[in-house]
């Protein structure tokens, strides 16, 4: 393909060797973002800039993180992924690669994102999946959670569940869907919105946490949304048990379908 043609991915990584997504002017700071652009790099022998659909904090993990790159280099699409995941650490994976149009744009173009996060209810924290999720020791009631979580739907003003360091414009948001379920021994909550505020998800988990072990009772959801004080709201939970789970966009760009993730669990999306 010639130089200059976009391509876009599909990205995923375990967080907990990462100090976020973004590249960092602090020297020696180890991101996401910076081992793939130096991966492309070694693949293109020169730079290469990504944009990524959505930035993800230090810890955090991703199962679709989707990104784009215009080609400074004529490669195939085949090169950049085969040559860009040997040359990655084993941390980060691309699952594909593919040339889309010059219109495609990993953030500006999503319809929607969709988040995991996922809770160890167990009376031991489990030795194999202590960085990949979240451990709660108390018994937490998963219908519980769901219904309180209804409170969250549709175009509202997410402030009560907005980091302080959030530089959005606007905390409104517009969240789609929300789930709460026990899957054995995991509680998993599913969130999908038009987009996140900082530390959104994380703080929203928390609450829903406190709802679930019956320090706080069904309606107090609706009520920090109503009152909007994030002092009011739990703590924020943990950065290991939440993924981005998935992009969606327009069918026009012909991305690949990927299966719901990630794959620690059976998804009842595939």
């Amino acid at each position: 393909m010639p130089a200059d043609t976009r391509i876009a991915c599909r990205i995923e990584y375990d967080g907990k060797d990462f100090n976020g997504w973004q590249v960092q002017p602090h020297p020696g700071t180890v991101t996401v973002q910076g081992a793939l652009e130096s991966a492309l790099g070694e693949v293109a022998d020169t730079t290469v800039r990504v944009h990524c659909a959505g930035r993800t904090d230090s810890g955090v993990h991703a199962h679709a993180q989707i990104v784009h790159f215009d080609m400074p280099a004529s490669r195939s699409c085949r090169a950049w992924m085969l040559g860009g995941n040997s040359t990655l650490p084993r941390s980060v994976r691309i699952h594909w690669a593919i040339a889309v149009n010059k219109t495609f744009h990993a953030r500006f173009s999503a319809l929607s994102r969709s988040y995991r996060y996922v809770i160890e209810n167990t009376a031991v924290h489990s030795a194999l999946l202590r960085h990949h999720v979240t451990w709660c020791s108390r018994p937490l009631d998963a219908r519980l959670m769901h219904a309180a979580a209804q409170a969250l739907l549709g175009e509202r003003d997410f402030s009560a569940f907005r980091a302080s360091s959030c530089q959005a414009a606007t905390p409104m948001r517009n969240v789609q869907s929300v789930s709460v379920e026990r899957r054995g021994d995991l509680v998993v909550i599913d969130i999908s919105a038009n987009a996140f505020l900082h530390h959104m998800v994380r703080n929203i988990a928390g609450s829903l946490i406190a709802v679930g072990d019956g320090r706080r009772p069904l309606g107090w959801v609706d009520e920090l949304m109503t009152g909007r004080d994030r002092t009011l709201a739990a703590e924020t939970a943990p950065a290991s048990g939440l993924y981005l789970a998935d992009i969606q966009y327009p069918a026009q760009f012909g991305l690949p379908t990927t299966p719901y993730g990630p794959p620690i669990i059976a998804s009842k999306h595939n």
